[in-house]
């Protein structure tokens, strides 16, 4: 068991951020209501093809397929859930979520084969392996700021463990998670941070790669690595152009001071990932 102090972001501070509201949500994410980055092709492609292209290349790394019963990590409103049983044949998908209103959401689906738990990743224990695991946006969560680079290590060692023990041998594991950059930050940058970790994300501290690397050794083989970084500025910007065209519905759910919040924290995302100071890696695992 995973002692309290042990954990990452709690699901105070996980519902602080997904629980503002379905609705508030709706107006600017695609219509599939995925909430992490799409992968882009092309200066005429649109969010929605962008994400589920996203999704498509994701399963891809882990290796979904037909009859396959698959581990989602961090679900969100379900995006990937449903495209891995509607587009690749997954026959069961285990979504994990803090968030009460994201398991409703996907619970109002009606789909059989979709099964959400409002659970920690490190209290869930696998009926019976899976075929596969996809986590995207979540490792964000997984340690507190402020913990020492053992700590980080150790945390992010435990998430790998659970994997490795809800997964069969060799099975596939894709992980999309933003990183820190390797571009030193500046003054506006540290403003940046600081306000997001404040205002959006209280308590979680995104991983660097090399502590990734270090806490999956022994566990899971990495087989490709990639930084998109670009891909999320694009579609932060994508975001932030829809808020704003929607700030006036926003206001009425939210209020218009949490509209500025979430356009300043779009703002600042985009910065950061146009400028090296945060990064977007997409990691293709094999369990050992």
């Amino acid at each position: 068991m995973t002692s309290v102090s042990e954990r990452g972001a709690s699901a105070e501070s996980i519902q602080h951020h997904y629980d503002v509201g379905n609705a508030f949500y709706s107006l600017w994410l695609d219509e599939s209501m995925t909430y992490s980055c799409a992968l882009w092709q092309g200066h005429d492609d649109s969010l929605a093809a962008a994400q589920a292209r996203k999704i498509d290349y994701l399963a891809g790394m882990a290796g979904v397929g037909k009859g396959q019963r698959v581990l989602d990590v961090g679900c969100g409103w379900g995006s990937t859930m449903r495209r891995l049983v509607t587009e690749h044949g997954a026959d069961h998908v285990t979504g994990l979520t803090l968030s009460e209103a994201q398991a409703r959401y996907v619970e109002e689906l009606g789909d059989p084969r979709l099964h959400v738990r409002v659970q920690d990743w490190a209290d869930f224990v696998a009926d019976e392996p899976y075929d596969a695991a996809i986590s995207i946006g979540a490792m964000e969560h997984f340690v507190k700021f402020g913990w020492d680079r053992s700590q980080k290590v150790a945390g992010y060692r435990r998430f790998f463990q659970k994997c490795h023990d809800s997964l069969k041998p060799g099975a596939g594991f894709a992980l999309q998670t933003i990183g820190k950059g390797n571009v030193k930050l500046d003054e506006q940058g540290l403003k940046e941070t600081l306000f997001i970790m404040e205002h959006i994300f209280p308590e979680s501290d995104p991983p660097r790669l090399a502590e990734i690397m270090h806490a999956a050794e022994k566990l899971f083989e990495v087989e490709y690595v990639v930084n998109h970084r670009e891909h999320y500025a694009r579609t932060c910007a994508a975001w932030l152009d829809t808020l704003r065209a929607n700030s006036a519905a926003a206001a009425e759910i939210t209020g218009a001071e949490k509209v500025a919040v979430y356009e300043a924290y779009l703002e600042a995302s985009i910065r950061q990932f146009q400028l090296g100071h945060a990064n977007l890696y997409r990691i293709q695992l094999r369990r050992v």
